[in-house]
């Protein structure tokens, strides 16, 4: 048996209103390094409400970043770190404010701003050399654990995978339910079947524990109540469940792993750049005979929200697209141990894969 020593976030401030204790938050971090903080914000409120509220300090730096199409890659971090450098030497901290795209970001970056070469060369576990600076998340999302997960997932020239250790955990996080209430209401549902589409996997694998099934449980219980119930819906109440599930789902995942959908989604990402969330509820739809549970559940809450997704991408799709995004899938055989077991390389054939595409 593999006992494995998780690092957890070490402080969360959380409730309705709590963004307004951000300034005093990270002024002991003040003093380190050279006494100011970055800040990545995505770039949706550059110019609204928000953006005049981060208490921010002159001295320090402030990049809008737009993640929309696009999730975050190796050359953005590698750009941002090399001019943050340039400019003012090392921070005292990072601070993100966004969603799933802007944690990865932000997490990523504290690490790249005290490691050298680009972070495609650390797209891996446990590769990271040193600690990054001090960083702290912001989400204005709820769902996709990023908040909380050891991952930074980024799309590089070769793969999509993420930067993995304990490290990469944020050293403090702002839960403020506030910030959601103006998600439209699509991603409002893709964000919330992320964290949803997490605890199904993890639960439905080899490496789920006892650890990784009552995170799982309570945030597969929070979900139902937001989605399913007479009172589903977006409303403030249900914005506070859900950035609590949010939260439990993506510790979940950390203590087990994700499975078939995630490793699908990867590949649609990677070589189409579908975001994300949008992606695992592409596919998730398709997988009823690998989770079945969960997707009849799923397919009530679509419909339930009247949620209609894509159908019959795969017809547009020639072979060699097929070919490159199962070999992305087909390269994370971790996600494919967990789903399928320990013969999972008898099964996931590039074959295989292609032919779960296909029903896309």
């Amino acid at each position: 048996m593999i006992h494995k020593n998780f690092k957890n976030i070490d402080k969360v401030i959380y409730g309705r209103g709590s963004f307004s204790q951000l300034a005093e938050t990270i002024a002991p971090t003040r003093i380190e390094n050279n006494n100011y903080f970055v800040y990545v914000i995505d770039n949706y409120f550059k110019g609204k409400e928000l953006s005049e509220k981060i208490q921010n300090e002159p001295s320090d730096l402030i990049y809008f970043i737009d993640v929309d199409p696009c999730e975050p890659t190796t050359e953005l971090i590698d750009d941002l770190r090399n001019e943050i450098l340039l400019k003012k030497g090392l921070p005292s901290g990072v601070v993100g404010i966004g969603g799933g795209s802007i944690m990865d970001i932000a997490k990523a970056l504290s690490l790249m701003l005290t490691n050298e070469g680009s972070s495609a060369l650390y797209q891996g576990l446990n590769l990271i050399q040193k600690a990054g600076v001090y960083h702290l998340g912001i989400p204005t999302i709820s769902g996709t654990g990023a908040e909380v997960s050891m991952t930074a997932v980024l799309t590089g020239p070769e793969k999509k995978l993420g930067l993995k250790c304990d490290w990469t955990v944020f050293n403090q996080v702002i839960l403020d339910p506030e910030l959601i209430a103006s998600v439209p209401k699509d991603w409002w549902f893709y964000t919330g079947m992320d964290t949803y589409i997490h605890c199904i996997e993890s639960h439905n694998g080899i490496r789920n524990n006892a650890f990784s099934l009552a995170y799982g449980d309570q945030a597969l219980k929070l979900c139902r109540e937001v989605y399913l119930n007479d009172s589903a819906g977006q409303t403030s109440e249900n914005d506070d469940i859900l950035m609590v599930a949010s939260l439990m789902g993506g510790l979940s995942l950390t203590y087990s792993e994700v499975g078939v959908c995630h490793a699908l989604s990867y590949g649609l990402s990677k070589i189409l750049g579908t975001r994300h969330c949008f992606a695992n509820c592409i596919i998730f739809q398709h997988l009823g005979d690998i989770y079945p549970q969960g997707h009849s559940e799923f397919i009530k809450m679509m419909a339930k929200h009247n949620i209609k997704l894509p159908q019959g991408l795969s017809k547009n799709w020639n072979n060699e697209t097929l070919n490159k995004m199962a070999m992305v899938s087909y390269n994370l055989p971790f996600m494919w141990n967990h789903a399928l077991g320990n013969n999972f390389k008898e099964i996931a054939t590039l074959d295989y894969i292609k032919n779960l595409f296909k029903r896309l």
